[in-house]
Order: C-alpha cells, then structure tokens, then sequence
C-alpha cells in the first residue's frame, strides 16, 4: 500500500482536551478522572482503554425529561486514551467555558467534560413560543463542550453592535446564557420568513456574549419537554 497517499488523514498529537479532526469529527484525550458525557451512539473510534455506561444515575434522572427518540440521550465515557465522536458528519465545534455558562439544542450537543454542571431549562422569555415554551440543555462551570452544526455555522457576537440579533429558532445551536432574550412573531409574509418553523417566529438576542447559528433548519430537531 503506498501509505503517502492517505498521511494527510492521519491524526495529529492533541494540543487540547478537545479538537476536531476534519471539521466532522471530535477527538478527546481521556484521562484518568477526567470522565466525559457523549451523546449515545457517538463514539466512532477510540485508542487506548476507555469505558462506556449508558444511562447513568446522573443522566436517568433527567430522561424522562428529553424528547429526542432516545430513552438514554447521554452515556458517561471515562479511561485514558483517545476518543473519537462525530454525529451522521455534522460539522462539530469546541467551546471552553471559563467559569460561564452555555445554553444549547439538546440535539446539537455532543459531549461535554463530567464536572459541569448540566440540566434541561426552560429559557427565559420565551415561554410562549410555538405555544409550549422553549427548553434547552445549559451547561456551566468550567471545562470543554462540543457542538455539532449541520453545515459550516456563524458565530454572532451579539456585543459588538447596538441592534439586536434575531434568529429563526429552527437554526439556533446555542448562545451564551449572559444575553437577554425575546421572541418576535412576524405577522406578514409569514410563508417567507422561517423556513423551518413554517411560521415567522425569531428569538431575539441581545446584551454580551455570542449566538451559535447553523446553515440547515430542522424543526424535529428542537428538544421539547412533556409537559
């Protein structure tokens, strides 16, 4: 095999607990202690010696919780090696949170480091959306967190301009809990406006910190609580 035609696809030395290889892949470097959640079915590859435990005590206690068409959205992922994750070759982003906090898309969130702290919320302001009020995963303290994104996202900084962000919310991965909220609903044209929601709902940011927004609009893939 003439081994040089694929050396460009060959991993390089971690520089960070969390990487991406490719844009569509997550690499972590698992250590001792240093326990990771993953979305369920992620793992696509690992080196080394890492364990799996679906449906943990941490994770059941929440389940119940999660509408997503799986009865165990997270399983625990602890040893020492590499690991590698990636979600049907959505594109994948890395955050580390410093002492802050992160509010994502249950279904854009692909893993994240076991010590933070995490829990399905309803996000403030906007209980009247689509009629049942929005919920989303917050994650906070300190440690890394991956996203996945349908396609090459943009990141807003909502601070750097005095006008308000609004986004459909069929395309949002996730935002900085720090930024105010509010939903707007567009009473013309509203066939032109959303693809994803089929109505002219935005949620409107503003305030410091930043908006992660994806290029595909998906509405079955909003998590939503029973209620």
């Amino acid at each position: 095999m003439d081994q040089t035609m694929i050396t460009g696809f060959a991993p390089t030395p971690p520089a960070a607990r969390m990487e991406t290889h490719g844009g569509k892949m997550l690499k972590v470097v698992m250590q001792s202690g240093q326990d990771l959640f993953a979305r369920t079915g992620s793992m696509v590859a690992y080196e080394g010696f890492v364990q799996y435990e679906p449906n943990p005590p941490a994770v059941r206690q929440m389940a119940s919780q999660w509408i997503t068409g799986e009865r165990a959205p997270l399983m625990k992922c602890s040893g020492d090696g590499l690991l590698y994750l990636a979600d049907y070759g959505a594109d994948v982003v890395c955050v580390y949170l410093n002492n802050e906090a992160l509010s994502v898309n249950g279904s854009n969130l692909l893993a994240f480091d076991a010590q933070l702290q995490w829990g399905v919320e309803r996000v403030k302001g906007l209980a009247k959306f689509a009629g049942q009020g929005l919920f989303n995963v917050g994650v906070s303290g300190t440690g890394w967190v991956a996203l996945t994104s349908r396609g090459t996202p943009v990141v807003v900084d909502c601070g750097r301009g005095e006008d308000d962000t609004y986004v459909d919310p069929d395309a949002l991965v996730a935002w900085s809990t720090g930024l105010k909220t509010k939903s707007k609903r567009s009473f013309k044209a509203s066939s032109l406006i959303g693809r994803g929601s089929g109505e002219a709902f935005q949620i409107g940011f503003s305030g410091q910190g930043f908006v992660v927004i994806q290029p595909s609009e998906d509405s079955t893939d909003r998590l939503r609580i029973r209620g």
